[in-house]
């Protein structure tokens, strides 16, 4: 549980310190944008100016200074339209067209939504600011187009870094947990060998010496529950392998154990098909799995209820269903319950459905999840397995 917390709270600083990069540097550049844009127009302003006296110039007039106004312009993209809409010059943009004439006709096009979108300066040719008038028309210029694109790409890369960073520190935490699993696994297996082996051999001389005691076979099938518990480990430490086997029967087995081991109050409800299913699985760790769904939906119910187990083969799937009548689980836990640590008993390890899982999804290219859960109704655990 506190695992997951902290992992969770990890997301949300790196997912809060993206938001606040993105919005901080959208800021910034609309600031330095709309800065720039200023700069321009006065630029075009003066450059506008220089147009006008170009147009009103005669022989007594200095051209050195006008010409050098506007042959500087080499990256403000600026079209000239007369008071009729055409296009008379243009500079710095790439409007097509074939041949000069063609080209005129693209960028008066071009001019007129510039004219629309407001991004021009009407200069009159005479002094008295009346009669005949150019409309000087030009856009954003390459610099601004690509500072106002520039926090939209940085917010990508950013959110690439965090999905590259949550999913670097997931991988890390799974890697770190299967070396737990399997260091867990085989040293449970290990340090569980030699007093087993002690037990079977007390329980054949108790056989030999007491040979009508009524006691001893619950005592030996008590000892062989603890060979199995014991050879599960040490296949969960490695691959196990899996052969054909009946999912019938695998059930029946957990209705047996579960009946021996539960109060007379918890019902065990077989739900099977009349044909038998097979699938390729293994038997001992599948066995374990529906074991802990029906230890969980025991704790639920809280001693009393009713568990049933639901089998049926549909489109080349085995799907088993193990439902309880017990409290249910809240929606924003459903998510959780597979997860490592995570637990809602006042005593557990939270570890039983994260091991199904790996035994499920690992093991047997399964799939497992909460079907459906209600609060003070129960909860369906649902597995599909490729028949």
């Amino acid at each position: 549980m506190q695992w997951t917390d902290q992992i969770r709270q990890v997301k949300i600083v790196l997912v809060v310190a993206a938001v606040i990069i993105a919005i901080a540097s959208l800021f910034i550049s609309q600031y330095l944008v709309r800065d720039l844009s200023i700069e321009e127009r006065h630029k075009m302003e003066v450059w506008a100016e220089a147009m006008r006296s170009f147009s009103n110039a005669d022989e007594n007039t200095d051209l050195n200074l006008v010409l050098k106004v506007i042959n500087e312009n080499n990256t403000i993209p600026v079209i000239v339209m007369d008071k009729n809409g055409e296009a008379t010059t243009f500079r710095n943009i790439d409007v097509g067209g074939e041949t000069y004439a063609d080209s005129l006709r693209n960028a008066s096009y071009i001019g007129r939504q510039l004219l629309l979108s407001g991004q021009s300066i009407k200069i009159y040719l005479d002094d008295e600011g009346k009669g005949d008038y150019i409309n000087v028309c030009y856009d954003d210029s390459v610099m601004i187009k690509r500072l106002s694109s520039w926090p939209y790409i940085q917010l990508g890369i950013v959110m690439v870094f965090v999905v590259i960073a949550i999913f670097a520190l997931m991988t890390s935490k799974r890697a770190e947990q299967n070396k737990v699993w399997v260091g867990l696994s085989k040293e449970t297996a290990h340090q569980l060998g030699t007093p087993i082996s002690s037990l079977m051999a007390w329980t054949e001389i108790l056989k030999e010496s007491y040979p009508d005691d009524e006691l001893l076979p619950e005592m030996d099938k008590d000892v062989k529950r603890l060979q199995l518990i014991a050879d599960r480990f040490s296949k969960i430490g490695s691959l196990p392998e899996t052969v054909p086997c009946s999912l019938t029967e695998v059930m029946d087995h957990v209705v047996d154990y579960m009946n021996r081991r539960t109060s007379q109050k918890v019902e065990m409800v077989r739900d099977f098909p009349p044909n038998d299913i097979i699938v390729r699985a293994n038997a001992s760790l599948f066995e374990w799995v529906i074991e802990n769904l029906c230890k969980n939906a025991v704790d639920a119910m809280e001693g009393a209820g009713t568990i049933t187990l639901h089998l049926e083969e549909s489109d080349d799937k085995a799907i088993v269903e193990v439902s309880d009548t017990g409290k249910g689980i809240r929606k924003k836990d459903i998510r959780n319950v597979f997860t490592p640590g995570f637990t809602t008993k006042k005593r557990g390890w939270g570890l039983g459905l994260s091991l199904a899982k790996r035994i499920v999804e690992e093991y047997h290219q399964g799939r497992i999840f909460v079907k459906s859960s209600e609060l003070g109704k129960g909860t369906t655990f649902r597995i599909e397995l490729n028949v």
